[in-house]
Protein backbone atom coordinates (compact mmCIF):
# COMPACT_ATOMS: atom_id res chain seq x y z
CA UNK A 1 0.00 0.00 0.00
CA UNK A 2 3.00 2.29 0.28
CA UNK A 3 2.98 2.80 -3.47
CA UNK A 4 -0.68 3.87 -3.29
CA UNK A 5 -0.01 6.39 -0.53
CA UNK A 6 2.91 7.74 -2.55
CA UNK A 7 0.81 8.04 -5.68
CA UNK A 8 -2.00 9.77 -3.79
CA UNK A 9 0.50 12.19 -2.24
CA UNK A 10 1.94 13.03 -5.63
CA UNK A 11 -1.55 13.58 -7.02
CA UNK A 12 -2.36 15.97 -4.19
CA UNK A 13 0.84 17.92 -4.81
CA UNK A 14 0.10 18.14 -8.51
CA UNK A 15 -3.43 19.34 -7.77
CA UNK A 16 -2.13 22.00 -5.40
CA UNK A 17 0.43 23.11 -7.99
CA UNK A 18 -2.21 23.30 -10.69
CA UNK A 19 -4.51 25.29 -8.41
CA UNK A 20 -1.71 27.74 -7.62
CA UNK A 21 -0.85 28.10 -11.29
CA UNK A 22 -4.47 28.74 -12.18
CA UNK A 23 -4.71 31.34 -9.43
CA UNK A 24 -1.89 33.39 -10.94
CA UNK A 25 -2.94 36.16 -13.29
CA UNK A 26 -0.65 37.15 -16.13
CA UNK A 27 0.31 40.80 -16.40
CA UNK A 28 2.32 42.13 -19.34
CA UNK A 29 4.81 44.81 -18.26
CA UNK A 30 6.20 47.12 -20.95
CA UNK A 31 9.69 48.45 -20.16
CA UNK A 32 12.55 50.25 -21.86
CA UNK A 33 14.97 47.55 -22.96
CA UNK A 34 17.89 48.93 -20.96
CA UNK A 35 15.98 51.00 -18.39
CA UNK A 36 16.45 50.89 -14.63
CA UNK A 37 13.00 49.32 -14.15
CA UNK A 38 14.56 46.09 -15.41
CA UNK A 39 16.69 45.89 -12.28
CA UNK A 40 13.62 45.60 -10.08
CA UNK A 41 11.72 43.31 -12.45
CA UNK A 42 14.72 40.97 -12.58
CA UNK A 43 14.83 40.81 -8.78
CA UNK A 44 11.06 40.32 -8.65
CA UNK A 45 10.83 37.44 -11.11
CA UNK A 46 14.10 35.77 -10.15
CA UNK A 47 13.02 35.63 -6.50
CA UNK A 48 9.48 34.55 -7.36
CA UNK A 49 7.93 37.59 -5.72
CA UNK A 50 5.41 37.89 -8.53
CA UNK A 51 4.27 34.29 -8.03
CA UNK A 52 4.09 34.76 -4.26
CA UNK A 53 1.62 37.57 -4.88
CA UNK A 54 -0.50 35.70 -7.39
CA UNK A 55 0.78 37.17 -10.64
CA UNK A 56 2.80 35.90 -13.56
CA UNK A 57 4.87 38.80 -14.91
CA UNK A 58 5.68 38.85 -18.62
CA UNK A 59 8.33 41.44 -19.43
CA UNK A 60 7.87 43.11 -22.82
CA UNK A 61 10.93 45.22 -23.82
CA UNK A 62 10.78 48.34 -26.00
CA UNK A 63 13.42 50.53 -27.59
CA UNK A 64 11.99 53.83 -26.32
CA UNK A 65 9.48 55.46 -23.98
CA UNK A 66 7.17 56.47 -26.82
CA UNK A 67 6.98 52.85 -27.97
CA UNK A 68 5.89 51.63 -24.54
CA UNK A 69 3.27 54.40 -24.32
CA UNK A 70 1.88 53.41 -27.71
CA UNK A 71 1.85 49.74 -26.69
CA UNK A 72 -0.18 50.55 -23.58
CA UNK A 73 -2.62 52.62 -25.62
CA UNK A 74 -2.97 49.78 -28.14
CA UNK A 75 -3.54 47.17 -25.43
CA UNK A 76 -0.34 45.27 -26.27
CA UNK A 77 0.82 45.56 -22.65
CA UNK A 78 -1.09 45.99 -19.40
CA UNK A 79 1.21 48.29 -17.44
CA UNK A 80 4.21 50.57 -18.01
CA UNK A 81 6.22 53.16 -16.11
CA UNK A 82 5.45 56.78 -17.00
CA UNK A 83 4.76 60.06 -15.19
CA UNK A 84 1.62 61.65 -13.79
CA UNK A 85 1.81 64.54 -16.25
CA UNK A 86 1.35 62.10 -19.14
CA UNK A 87 -1.46 60.30 -17.32
CA UNK A 88 -3.30 63.52 -16.51
CA UNK A 89 -2.95 64.72 -20.08
CA UNK A 90 -4.35 61.45 -21.39
CA UNK A 91 -7.27 61.56 -18.96
CA UNK A 92 -8.04 65.13 -20.03
CA UNK A 93 -8.69 63.80 -23.53
CA UNK A 94 -10.89 60.92 -22.39
CA UNK A 95 -8.46 58.05 -21.74
CA UNK A 96 -8.75 56.00 -18.53
CA UNK A 97 -5.09 55.63 -17.59
CA UNK A 98 -4.19 55.91 -13.93
CA UNK A 99 -1.00 56.05 -11.84
CA UNK A 100 0.55 54.33 -8.81
CA UNK A 101 3.87 55.78 -7.48
CA UNK A 102 7.02 53.88 -8.44
CA UNK A 103 10.04 56.09 -7.71
CA UNK A 104 10.88 59.54 -6.37
CA UNK A 105 14.34 59.42 -7.99
CA UNK A 106 14.64 62.39 -10.33
CA UNK A 107 17.33 64.19 -12.25
CA UNK A 108 20.01 66.38 -10.70
CA UNK A 109 22.09 69.33 -11.85
CA UNK A 110 25.65 68.05 -11.58
CA UNK A 111 28.89 70.03 -11.57
CA UNK A 112 32.52 68.96 -11.35
CA UNK A 113 33.82 68.34 -7.84
CA UNK A 114 36.28 71.23 -8.11
CA UNK A 115 33.78 73.66 -9.65
CA UNK A 116 33.46 77.05 -7.94
CA UNK A 117 29.67 76.90 -8.34
CA UNK A 118 27.99 76.41 -4.96
CA UNK A 119 24.41 77.60 -5.47
CA UNK A 120 21.82 77.81 -8.21
CA UNK A 121 22.54 81.49 -8.77
CA UNK A 122 26.11 80.61 -9.77
CA UNK A 123 24.80 79.05 -12.99
CA UNK A 124 24.28 82.46 -14.58
CA UNK A 125 26.22 82.72 -17.83
CA UNK A 126 27.32 79.08 -17.79
CA UNK A 127 26.98 76.36 -20.40
CA UNK A 128 24.32 73.90 -19.23
CA UNK A 129 23.39 70.51 -20.65
CA UNK A 130 19.80 69.39 -20.19
CA UNK A 131 18.49 65.88 -20.83
CA UNK A 132 14.78 65.47 -21.48
CA UNK A 133 14.26 68.55 -23.65
CA UNK A 134 13.07 72.10 -22.94
CA UNK A 135 9.83 70.85 -21.30
CA UNK A 136 11.56 68.50 -18.87
CA UNK A 137 9.83 68.88 -15.47
CA UNK A 138 13.04 69.21 -13.48
CA UNK A 139 14.42 71.82 -15.86
CA UNK A 140 11.23 73.89 -15.62
CA UNK A 141 11.18 73.68 -11.81
CA UNK A 142 14.87 74.62 -11.54
CA UNK A 143 14.32 77.55 -13.90
CA UNK A 144 11.38 78.74 -11.80
CA UNK A 145 13.43 78.47 -8.60
CA UNK A 146 16.38 80.35 -10.13
CA UNK A 147 14.06 83.15 -11.19
CA UNK A 148 12.33 83.24 -7.81
CA UNK A 149 15.44 83.17 -5.60
CA UNK A 150 18.08 84.84 -7.79
CA UNK A 151 16.20 86.71 -10.51
CA UNK A 152 18.09 84.60 -13.04
CA UNK A 153 16.62 83.48 -16.36
CA UNK A 154 18.56 80.27 -16.93
CA UNK A 155 17.08 79.65 -20.37
CA UNK A 156 17.63 83.22 -21.55
CA UNK A 157 20.98 84.03 -19.96
CA UNK A 158 22.81 80.77 -20.54
CA UNK A 159 24.05 78.61 -23.37
CA UNK A 160 21.72 75.63 -22.97
CA UNK A 161 22.46 72.37 -24.80
CA UNK A 162 19.74 69.71 -25.08
CA UNK A 163 20.75 66.16 -25.87
CA UNK A 164 20.67 62.47 -25.09
CA UNK A 165 21.75 61.53 -21.54
CA UNK A 166 24.87 59.53 -22.56
CA UNK A 167 26.11 62.33 -24.84
CA UNK A 168 25.63 65.00 -22.19
CA UNK A 169 27.39 62.80 -19.64
CA UNK A 170 30.44 62.59 -21.89
CA UNK A 171 30.39 66.36 -22.51
CA UNK A 172 30.31 66.93 -18.75
CA UNK A 173 33.26 64.58 -18.28
CA UNK A 174 35.27 66.35 -20.97
CA UNK A 175 34.57 69.79 -19.47
CA UNK A 176 32.52 71.02 -22.45
CA UNK A 177 29.63 71.70 -20.07
CA UNK A 178 29.82 73.70 -16.85
CA UNK A 179 26.81 71.83 -15.48
CA UNK A 180 24.52 69.06 -16.64
CA UNK A 181 20.94 68.25 -15.64
CA UNK A 182 20.65 64.55 -16.26
CA UNK A 183 18.42 61.62 -15.29
CA UNK A 184 19.06 60.19 -11.84
CA UNK A 185 21.16 57.16 -12.81
CA UNK A 186 23.41 59.20 -15.12
CA UNK A 187 23.81 61.74 -12.32
CA UNK A 188 24.71 58.90 -9.94
CA UNK A 189 27.42 57.67 -12.31
CA UNK A 190 28.91 61.17 -12.44
CA UNK A 191 28.69 61.39 -8.66
CA UNK A 192 30.73 58.20 -8.37
CA UNK A 193 33.40 59.89 -10.52
CA UNK A 194 33.64 62.93 -8.24
CA UNK A 195 30.93 65.24 -9.55
CA UNK A 196 28.55 66.75 -7.03
CA UNK A 197 24.92 67.78 -6.99
CA UNK A 198 24.28 71.51 -7.30
CA UNK A 199 20.54 70.99 -6.99
CA UNK A 200 18.19 68.09 -7.67
CA UNK A 201 14.73 68.14 -9.17
CA UNK A 202 13.40 66.94 -5.80
CA UNK A 203 15.07 69.88 -4.02
CA UNK A 204 13.57 72.31 -6.52
CA UNK A 205 10.12 70.76 -6.17
CA UNK A 206 10.19 71.08 -2.38
CA UNK A 207 11.46 74.66 -2.52
CA UNK A 208 8.61 75.44 -4.93
CA UNK A 209 5.89 74.08 -2.65
CA UNK A 210 6.00 70.28 -2.31
CA UNK A 211 6.02 69.08 1.30
CA UNK A 212 8.16 66.02 0.54
CA UNK A 213 9.61 63.92 -2.28
CA UNK A 214 7.07 63.22 -5.03
CA UNK A 215 7.21 60.16 -7.25
CA UNK A 216 7.67 61.55 -10.73
CA UNK A 217 7.38 58.06 -12.17
CA UNK A 218 4.72 55.47 -11.50
CA UNK A 219 3.09 52.30 -12.73
CA UNK A 220 0.51 53.29 -15.33
CA UNK A 221 -2.43 51.11 -16.34
CA UNK A 222 -6.07 51.46 -17.35
CA UNK A 223 -8.90 51.84 -14.86
CA UNK A 224 -10.78 49.30 -16.95
CA UNK A 225 -7.96 46.76 -16.61
CA UNK A 226 -7.88 47.24 -12.84
CA UNK A 227 -11.65 46.75 -12.67
CA UNK A 228 -11.52 43.54 -14.73
CA UNK A 229 -8.32 42.21 -13.12
CA UNK A 230 -8.17 43.59 -9.56
CA UNK A 231 -6.09 40.65 -8.31
CA UNK A 232 -3.54 41.21 -11.07
CA UNK A 233 -3.04 44.90 -10.27
CA UNK A 234 -3.04 44.48 -6.51
CA UNK A 235 -0.81 41.43 -6.75
CA UNK A 236 1.65 43.21 -9.02
CA UNK A 237 1.83 46.30 -6.80
CA UNK A 238 2.34 44.05 -3.77
CA UNK A 239 5.14 42.26 -5.62
CA UNK A 240 6.68 45.62 -6.52
CA UNK A 241 6.58 46.67 -2.86
CA UNK A 242 8.20 43.40 -1.78
CA UNK A 243 10.89 43.81 -4.45
CA UNK A 244 11.70 47.31 -3.26
CA UNK A 245 11.96 45.96 0.28
CA UNK A 246 14.45 43.36 -0.92
CA UNK A 247 16.54 45.87 -2.87
CA UNK A 248 16.46 48.24 0.09
CA UNK A 249 17.67 45.67 2.61
CA UNK A 250 19.96 43.34 0.67
CA UNK A 251 23.36 44.42 -0.64
CA UNK A 252 23.85 40.86 -1.91
CA UNK A 253 20.87 41.30 -4.22
CA UNK A 254 22.63 44.28 -5.81
CA UNK A 255 25.66 42.09 -6.53
CA UNK A 256 23.34 39.87 -8.59
CA UNK A 257 21.66 42.82 -10.33
CA UNK A 258 25.05 44.49 -10.99
CA UNK A 259 25.47 43.32 -14.62
CA UNK A 260 22.15 44.94 -15.54
CA UNK A 261 23.28 48.28 -14.08
CA UNK A 262 26.43 48.27 -16.25
CA UNK A 263 28.28 49.80 -13.30
CA UNK A 264 31.97 49.96 -14.25
CA UNK A 265 33.22 49.57 -10.67
CA UNK A 266 32.11 48.96 -7.09
CA UNK A 267 31.85 52.66 -6.26
CA UNK A 268 29.48 53.25 -9.15
CA UNK A 269 27.34 50.27 -8.12
CA UNK A 270 27.18 51.52 -4.54
CA UNK A 271 26.17 55.00 -5.67
CA UNK A 272 23.46 53.63 -7.97
CA UNK A 273 22.24 51.40 -5.14
CA UNK A 274 22.12 54.26 -2.64
CA UNK A 275 20.33 56.65 -4.97
CA UNK A 276 17.85 53.93 -5.96
CA UNK A 277 17.06 53.29 -2.32
CA UNK A 278 16.56 56.99 -1.66
CA UNK A 279 13.95 56.96 -4.44
CA UNK A 280 11.72 54.29 -2.90
CA UNK A 281 8.42 56.05 -2.09
CA UNK A 282 7.69 56.22 1.63
CA UNK A 283 4.76 58.63 1.88
CA UNK A 284 1.05 57.96 1.61
CA UNK A 285 -0.70 58.22 -1.74
CA UNK A 286 -2.78 61.11 -0.39
CA UNK A 287 0.34 63.11 0.52
CA UNK A 288 1.91 62.38 -2.85
CA UNK A 289 -1.21 63.38 -4.75
CA UNK A 290 -1.60 66.64 -2.83
CA UNK A 291 1.96 67.65 -3.72
CA UNK A 292 1.53 66.50 -7.32
CA UNK A 293 -1.47 68.83 -7.61
CA UNK A 294 0.63 71.74 -6.31
CA UNK A 295 3.46 71.01 -8.74
CA UNK A 296 1.05 70.45 -11.61
CA UNK A 297 -0.41 73.96 -11.22
CA UNK A 298 3.09 75.43 -11.24
CA UNK A 299 4.14 73.40 -14.27
CA UNK A 300 0.93 74.32 -16.09
CA UNK A 301 1.77 77.98 -15.50
CA UNK A 302 5.35 77.58 -16.72
CA UNK A 303 5.02 75.03 -19.51
CA UNK A 304 1.47 75.79 -20.64
CA UNK A 305 -0.63 73.52 -22.82
CA UNK A 306 2.43 72.15 -24.63
CA UNK A 307 3.39 70.45 -21.39
CA UNK A 308 0.15 69.61 -19.59
CA UNK A 309 -2.47 69.59 -22.33
CA UNK A 310 -5.91 71.18 -22.00
CA UNK A 311 -6.34 70.90 -18.21
CA UNK A 312 -4.89 73.48 -15.83
CA UNK A 313 -5.42 71.09 -12.90
CA UNK A 314 -4.30 67.52 -12.31
CA UNK A 315 -7.23 65.55 -13.68
CA UNK A 316 -9.29 63.58 -11.15
CA UNK A 317 -8.39 59.89 -11.18
CA UNK A 318 -4.79 60.46 -12.25
CA UNK A 319 -3.78 58.70 -9.02
CA UNK A 320 -5.38 55.26 -8.86
CA UNK A 321 -8.26 55.38 -6.34
CA UNK A 322 -7.33 51.85 -5.22
CA UNK A 323 -4.27 53.32 -3.49
CA UNK A 324 -6.53 54.91 -0.88
CA UNK A 325 -7.54 51.50 0.48
CA UNK A 326 -4.05 50.08 0.58
CA UNK A 327 -3.81 49.01 -3.06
Amino acid sequence: MAWLRSALGAAVLLALFATGAMAQEKIRVGVLKYGTVNWALDAMTRNGLDEENGVDVEIVPFAGEDASNVALQAGDVDIIVSDWLWVSRQRATGADFTFAPYSTSVGSMMVAGDSDMKALGDLKGKTIGVAGGPLDKNWLLIQALAKKNYGTDLAGENDVVFGAPPLLTEKARSGELDAVLNFWHYAARLEAEGFRTLISGADAAMEMGASGPVAALGWVFRDSFAEKHPKAIRGFLAADKATKGLLESSDAEWDIVAPLTKAKDEKTLQTLRNRYREGIPSRSAAEEEADARTLYRLLAEIGGEKLVGPSRELVEGTYWPGLADGG
